[in-house]
């Protein structure tokens, strides 16, 4: 079973840059996509980027696209969220999820497995 965790989370400037991690800590054999979501204050959780278990998709929203990178480390059962350019607009919980899956989704109820949420902050 997929166990997520999610850090890295923190204030930043505009511009500045983070790096998120997702660790999976279940003692998953299956392949499986992962995707970053985040949720601002009140606002709807939306979809940020997902990757397949090859790593050979992604799939970016477009507010991010050229911004954000999304990667994965099978050996360290990681998978990563490199944010550079960071608008105050980016602020919000980001959480990974899971499913197993071959292909990239964008729609949260595709995800069965999810994380707490590390808080990301971002000062203009």
């Amino acid at each position: 079973q997929v166990r997520l965790a999610e850090s890295g989370g923190g204030l930043v400037q505009a511009g500045g840059s983070l790096r998120l991690s997702c660790v999976d800590s279940g003692r998953t054999v299956r392949p499986y996509t992962t995707g970053w979501f985040r949720r601002a204050p009140g606002k709807e959780r939306e979809f940020v980027a997902a990757i397949n278990w090859s790593g050979t998709n992604t799939d970016y929203t477009d507010s991010v696209r050229g911004r954000f990178t999304i990667s994965r480390d099978n050996a360290k059962n990681t998978v990563y969220l490199q944010m550079t350019s960071l608008e105050p607009e980016d602020t919000a919980v980001y959480y990974c999820a899971a499913d197993y899956t071959m292909g990239v989704d964008t729609t949260p109820k595709a995800y069965h497995y999810w994380g707490q949420g590390t808080q990301v902050t971002v000062s203009s």
